[in-house]
């Protein structure tokens, strides 16, 4: 007998996709979530930093010993080092410095490089430097907001997972929004197996700060988004999202960031528009992560 053992990168993806429970109320949806915080290294975004790695190497883009670059707010950050440590390259990343100690943390743990610019700058500062050492010679940027291989991971991994453990009976897929990748990918795939399937996207109310999403200027827009995709766009109070964050854990052992709270806010909003509909909102990370910001010590 030949025993077969997976290495780390073959466990990203097929994540659990779980039932809410006390927080659905009294209605004839089915609310679900898909749990990314089991992905290795804790997000959603453990996807599309394998696939942008994997894809530009088998383009003969990169190889290992490289120098890579890429500009993050936290989750593709710890995932693209986790990442370059199984494959061998060394990553340089670029992000703001309000971001959690434990992203921080998370980042060099996997030996990654961190550069830290301010919170005036944001992430847009963090992108311009990004290309800047890109320019000087300084390595590779993988490019999250333009590259391809972004949504592509979600075309072949999340939005087949969701219609395979729904049955096909999705109605509505609901994602906060940020390079917006997940939502794009996802809803390519979706749309291709049912056209009537909802795409609903959420973003931060002006003033909101809520980590891994954003309302960004036009001149930053994710050139891999394409408003078509996105039948509905949601605002995101910050309040709101830390509120429903805070009572996923207590009320459904769900422990997760502020940007999955706002998700299941939306999804609980859309819950009380429509009947008989089954919708799948994605919890993008770990509660875990964001303990040292205090979001989670305010009472409910």
């Amino acid at each position: 007998m030949t025993l077969q053992y997976q290495n780390i990168a073959d466990c990203v993806g097929n994540t659990p996709l779980v039932r809410l429970q006390r927080m659905a109320g009294n209605t004839s949806n089915t609310l679900l979530l898909k749990l990314e915080g089991n992905n290795p290294a804790g997000s959603v975004k453990d996807r599309p930093a394998l696939s942008m790695i994997t894809r530009a190497e088998q383009r003969g883009q990169i190889h290992p010993g490289d120098t890579l670059i890429e500009a993050t707010s936290g989750n593709t950050g710890i995932a693209l080092a986790m990442a370059a440590a199984i494959k061998g390259y060394r990553m340089i990343l670029i992000m703001p410095d309000n971001s959690s100690a434990e992203r921080k943390a998370a980042m060099t743990a996997y030996g990654a490089e961190l550069i830290l610019v301010s919170k005036e700058e944001g992430m847009e500062g963090a992108r311009d430097m990004a290309e800047r050492m890109q320019a000087e010679g300084h390595g590779k940027v993988l490019d999250q907001f333009a590259n391809g291989d972004n949504p592509q991971a979600h075309y072949v991994g999340t939005g087949p997972e969701i219609w395979r453990q729904t049955g096909g009976t999705v109605t509505h897929f609901i994602s906060s929004m940020g390079t917006t990748g997940t939502i794009m990918g996802t809803s390519r795939f979706l749309k291709e197996q049912n056209p009537n399937i909802q795409i609903v996207g959420l973003q931060p109310m002006d003033g909101a700060s809520i980590p891994g999403i954003r309302r960004w200027p036009q001149e930053y827009l994710p050139s891999i988004y394409q408003a078509d995709r996105v039948d509905r766009i949601m605002d995101m109070g910050q309040a709101e999202a830390e509120d429903v964050m805070r009572r996923l854990a207590r009320e459904e052992g769900i422990f997760c960031g502020v940007s999955s709270g706002g998700s299941v806010a939306g999804m609980l909003r859309l819950s009380r528009e429509v009947e008989n509909a089954v919708m799948v909102a994605i919890i993008c990370d770990r509660g875990d992560r964001y303990l040292s910001t205090g979001v989670y010590d305010a009472p409910n």
